[in-house]
């Protein structure tokens, strides 16, 4: 894949990251169009001036229907049997295509369908997924299936920088000088948006498993707290017990991939939880992956700014965390429900006379 190709794969998922916060002023028929938890469908013979991003539904562009800008969705399919001026972008979803796109396309966690058709002036590349070109259809760059993440490529043949004599050492600067709000609140938004992206993806997958989780956590949230707890502090253990013994290494090496992942997956139930809870307090019905992305963005963009008081920040957060990792140990990463959950109550009838 070329350079050119990586670095618009790498801008295009930034950009769909962003797009609807920067869409959300502009819903006038001839600007930029966002669509939350809803189909869509741009009708034969009209024309839509800018972009559109569809977060938790379905959306069609007919035929001799025309997109101007760049196309993204998240969370649903998306056919283009018109024209689209820009690049396209899917996550989640899977996209057809019948007509003609003038930009590069990139599907993640999703399969691309090219009919006899389909003309594609640009690259296309998936994560997750696979491209099925029908006869016919002609795409004039490149096709990557699966495609690497982002990495800068290697320069041979670099000559070496000669050592330059006599020069003066740099002046040392204390620590602070290289604390930057900027970089830190752009870091906890990056973090954020990272995350969330992951929770849609997941409840596509294994919703009944992160609701088990958050089952698990509203029930007994001590419990989980104490459960979370217990396994920072054995697994180390258990895991120098496994290295000393050699044969147990690889197992050591899996059991320290598990506590991030139980961390990642445990943030996500949480933030589903958070999510549904958010929507039931304004009154609003959203399609699963709109409101796990959400809950999500929303319970690690306040734990992250907190995180970033002096002091004591950490502490909340090292305690959600604690929570979070105790729920998915005590359900088993969701495969199973809620231990010593508490039975409804039956009502006992008042005695008749």
């Amino acid at each position: 894949m070329t350079i050119k190709t990586k670095l618009t794969t790498f801008l295009l998922l930034l950009a769909l990251l962003f797009l609807p916060t920067s869409s959300v002023y502009a819903q006038s028929p001839g600007g930029d169009k966002l669509v939350f938890g809803q189909n869509y469908t741009l009708e034969s013979g009209e024309t839509l001036d800018g972009s559109l991003a569809v977060i938790g539904g379905n959306a069609t562009i007919e035929e001799d229907a025309t997109v101007t800008g760049d196309t993204a969705l998240i969370g649903g399919n998306l056919k283009i049997n018109g024209d689209a001026d820009g690049n396209v972008a899917v996550i989640g979803g899977n996209l057809t295509i019948s007509g003609t796109i003038d930009g590069d396309i990139v599907v993640v966690g999703g399969q691309v369908l090219l009919t006899e058709t389909a003309v594609v002036n640009g690259d296309i590349a998936t994560m997750g997924g696979q491209v099925s070109q029908e006869p016919g259809a002609e795409v004039s760059g490149e096709i990557v299936n699966n495609a690497p993440p982002f990495d800068e490529p290697n320069a041979p043949n670099v000559p070496e920088i000669p050592n330059v004599p006599n020069v003066p050492n740099e002046p040392e600067f204390n620590n602070g000088y290289f604390f930057n709000p900027f970089w830190e609140v752009a870091g906890v938004i990056g973090r954020a948006l990272a995350v969330a992206a992951i929770g849609m993806l997941l409840t596509l997958f294994l919703q009944p498993q992160l609701e088990r989780v958050a089952d698990a956590v509203v029930r007994q949230p001590l419990m989980a707290g104490s459960f979370g707890l217990l396994t920072l502090v054995v697994t180390p253990l258990a895991m120098l017990i496994m290295v000393i013994t050699i044969l147990l290494i690889p197992v050591a090496a899996i059991v320290a991939l598990l506590i991030p992942l139980a961390w990642l997956f445990g943030m996500i139930a949480l933030g589903q939880e958070v999510g549904e809870r958010f929507t039931k307090a304004i009154n609003q019905t959203w399609a699963p992956v709109l409101a796990t992305g959400f809950g999500t963005f929303l319970l690690l963009l306040v734990g992250g700014f907190v995180g970033l008081i002096p002091c004591f920040g950490w502490l909340l957060t090292f305690i959600v965390s604690l929570i979070a990792i105790g729920g998915v140990v005590m359900s088993w990463f969701g495969t199973r429900s809620t231990p010593n959950a508490m039975p409804p109550q039956m009502q006992v009838p008042p005695p008749t006379i």
